[in-house]
Parts: C-alpha cells; structure tokens; sequence
C-alpha cells in the first residue's frame, strides 16, 4: 500500500521532493520562504517592465498574452514578480473562477502596479469562442477604468493557436490600444539552461533539509548530462526527479538486506569541535559528503573519489553522522561507567574513578543522545575543560591503544543504562562482501546504529574525512553495494 511505502521511505531516509511546478512548490513549501529558490528571468522582467512604463504613461492598463511551453516556468515567474519589482501586488483569477464576475469584484489597488493573471486557460480547448470574446471585453472595459488603470492582465498561454485566437479576438474588441500592433505577444522561454543546474541544486537543498543532489546520487556531471535532455526547467527536474528515484530503487534493494546507521564518534586531545562542525550540515549533524571528499587526498581515497555518486548515496541512506564528543563527556561516561576490567587498567595507571554526580544531566544534553532522540532542539553543551581533564584523557588515549573495546564498552553500558537504547555489543561483524567489525553496536526501537570512535592525540578535517570517507567505502563493500 502507499501507505506501507511511505513509512518504508522514513525507516530508510530515503523522502526525496522536488516539485516541478508552481502549484507543488509553493503547496510543498508549506511556512518555508520560497522567494529564496527563485531566480530571476530578466527577458521576463524587463517585459514587465516595460509595459509598467506604458501604463504609468498612457494612464490606463494594459492586456498581455505570455506565450510558453508547459514547463517553462511562467506560473513561477508571474507568481513571483513582487521579489524582483517593487512595490507590485499578484493576483490569479484560476479555471474554476468566473473572469467577469472576478474582475467585477476588484477594487483599485494601493500598489504601484498590480498583475492580474488569467489562469488555467492555457489550451485553445479550455474556453469557447464566446467565452474567450466576453473575457477580451471585460478585461477591456477593466483597465481602462479608475480601478484597473494600473493593472496588467496577463493571459499566459502553452500553444499558438490560443495565442491565434486571443490576439485576433483583442483586434476586434479593442483594435491597437488592447494589443500592440507588431508586438502582439511575449514569447516566454524560462530560465536559461545555464541556471538548470543551480536551480536544482537549490531546491533540493530547500525541501530536502539541506541534502545536496549528491546525497541522492547526482554527481555534477550527470545534472549536466540532463540539461541537454530538457527543454524547459519543468522538464529538468522531472528528469531529476526520475534519476534520484531511479537512485533510491537501486540502493533499497541493498539496504533490505541489511538496514543501519552508521555514525562516527571524533574524541581528540585537540578538541576539534570546529573540525567536526566543518565537515557536517544542517542539526542532525550529517556527514556533509563534498566536503569531505575535497579535505583529503590520501591515496586510499582516490578510489573513493571515483564513485562519488554512490559513497554520498550510501551515506545518505545510511544517515552518516559525524558527532564530536567532548573531553569532560568522554572521562564522565568513563569514570561512570566502566566495567571492571577498564577500572583495572585506570587504577594501574593511577586515574580517578569518581563517579560523576550529574552524569545523567550532561547525558542529556550530549550531542550523541540528542541524534539517538532525533531532538534537534537540544544542544548539545560543550564542557570546559581544564588541565586535569586533558591529563585524564591522554591516559584514555593510551588506554585505547590496546584496549579501546573497553573504552567503546562504557558509552555502551552508559546509553542502556539511562535507557536511550535497548541493547549493544562490541566488535560486531557487519555485511557479506568484506568483513569489518563495528566498534559499538547499538540497537534503538529495533534498529542499528553503528558507532566508529575516533579515539585521537590530535585530529585534523583531513584526518577525519578519510576515516569517514574509508568506513562508508568499508561499508559499502561489506554490503556488496559497492564492487570492484
């Protein structure tokens, strides 16, 4: 059922939107300000423009017929005209409405100038002649009145014989003051082809919180490809849209077989929170793939770097995060929560085991719980840290060394204990075609989540983007997606 498909596509991160028209866009767009994805058509402005001029000069309005392959963005550009033009009001009189009565119920407008759009009669077969004759008349009679002297009616229309008929119509009706002698209407093409890339590329990131076109398996150069494939924006991103499900069909398949999360943990005697924060996006801390593939040139990455499309596919579908752990954090967990034989090993090497009092508190508000809680409202609070607690730590990092299974075991035990997952076991195998061992395995409301420690002296974005970049290409081959 759809039903059945949607909560598939949630469990899986795998929503993906992209309207392609007007209507989906600004429905979709709900309280979200889409005059930011908006991007100007000057042929189309300078049009407006031109006949604001008419009207301020000749004192009354004025009558536009928009012609424009369905598809080429003249919704989007008359809806939005107020972004690049100031001081004009938009409105539509759409299909279901009645032109003379909608046009009868206009007051005169406060605005400099007001658009007034014929919507939804678009095709020769969406009005009869009597009633295109009547619209022409009324639309006349308007904008040579008090109320319509600073309004143009625009009718925008997807085929010439519509145009045909309007203009031969407004001859009749209104003779040269309707409709210019030569120029008798406005051919509208959209945005040029060199913006069909940029303007994709922004509204996925718009409605996909944040996510690129790479997340979803577009590289740069295949965005590219579909541009010689379309001829109107409209047809681009439906030709997107058609490569990114195309994309999460082929990836589902694998994710079927064996579902999780895989999130790297970065704990450095360096504290590179601001490392870690260049390297993600957005509040739920994800790994931000183009850069980090542009941090590192480790040889072990060249072959990474030749499948960008499928490592930022499989990261996205595997919600790949990058979570800084703060020192004070890591000894708090520790000193709570380590079993037996690690309080050996800290005794040896004569470090405080003095259970932090507020422990449960500071869990609260670590970043690691906040992503296990999908609460992006929390922020995550980074502790002072002192000269002890750097000296505490180094020992960690020798202790790691040998045994950071021990040390992985404690944030385990610390996440169950204060109930924010239901299990974990340590140095699990994962996937069939290579096998690898997760550091921490940690199952929430029935699903994994794969904790990688970055246990560190010092780290560095570099550092740090070729552990990522290594684990997904590790995880991509135990899953078989990835082949070589």
């Amino acid at each position: 059922s759809l039903t059945r498909k949607l909560n598939e596509d949630n469990s899986m991160n795998m929503n993906f939107l992209l309207p392609d028209r007007y209507e989906g866009l600004n429905e979709t767009a709900g309280n979200k300000d889409v005059t930011k994805i908006i991007v100007p058509v000057q042929s189309g402005i300078e049009k407006i423009e031109e006949y604001y001029e008419e009207i301020v000069s000749s004192g009354r309005g004025a009558f536009l017929i928009l012609l424009g392959k369905s598809g080429s963005g003249k919704t989007t550009f008359l809806r939005t005209l107020s972004i690049f033009i100031k001081n004009v009001e938009v409105i539509t009189i759409s299909n279901d409405m009645n032109i003379l009565e909608e046009i009868s119920s206009l007051s005169k407008s406060k605005y400099s100038l007001r658009i007034l759009i014929i919507e939804g009669r678009e095709s020769i077969l969406d009005m009869s002649n009597i009633e295109v004759t009547n619209a022409i008349q009324t639309i006349n009679r308007f904008i040579r009145t008090d109320k319509g002297n600073n309004t143009l009616v625009v009718w925008p229309c997807n085929n010439q014989d519509i145009v045909d008929n309007l203009v031969e119509t407004s001859r009749t009706v209104g003779g040269t003051s309707l409709l210019d002698y030569e120029n008798t209407y406005f051919s509208f093409v959209g945005p040029d082809k060199s913006q069909f890339v940029y303007i994709a590329k922004q509204t996925v990131e718009f409605f996909n919180d944040g996510k690129t076109l790479l997340d979803f398996g577009v590289t740069d150069e295949v965005a590219g490809n579909c541009v010689e494939q379309s001829e109107t924006i409209g047809e681009y991103l439906k030709l997107i849209n058609r490569k990114v499900r195309k994309n999460k069909k082929y990836i589902s398949d694998f994710l079927v077989k064996k579902r999780c999360n895989m999130w790297v943990l970065v704990l450095g005697l360096n504290e590179p929170s601001k490392d870690v924060e260049a390297l993600t996006k957005g509040e739920n801390l994800e790994a931000d793939i183009q850069r980090l593939l542009i941090s590192t040139d480790a040889n072990i990455i060249q072959e990474v770097k030749k499948i960008p499309d499928q490592i930022a596919l499989l990261s996205h579908y595997l919600d790949t995060k990058i979570i800084y752990i703060p020192i004070v954090d890591a000894l708090s967990i520790i000193r709570n929560y380590a079993n037996n034989d690690l309080k050996k090993i800290m005794k040896n090497q004569s470090m405080s085991l003095s259970a932090d009092t507020s422990i449960s508190e500071r869990m609260k508000n670590m970043e690691l719980v906040r992503m296990i809680q999908s609460d992006t409202k929390l922020m995550g609070k980074k502790g002072v840290t002192g000269s002890n607690s750097k000296s505490a730590f180094q020992k960690l990092l020798d202790i790691s060394r040998k045994n950071d299974s021990l040390l992985n075991d404690a944030f385990g035990r610390a996440l169950l204990e204060n109930k924010y997952i239901e299990d974990y076991s340590t140095e699990v195998d994962f996937g069939e075609g290579l096998t690898r061992r997760t550091d921490l395995l940690c199952v929430k409301d029935g699903e994994e989540i794969r904790l990688e420690f970055m246990w560190r002296t010092k780290t560095s974005k570099a550092e740090i983007a070729n552990y990522t970049l290594t684990k997904l290409y590790n995880y991509g081959k135990a899953l078989e997606f990835i082949k070589n």
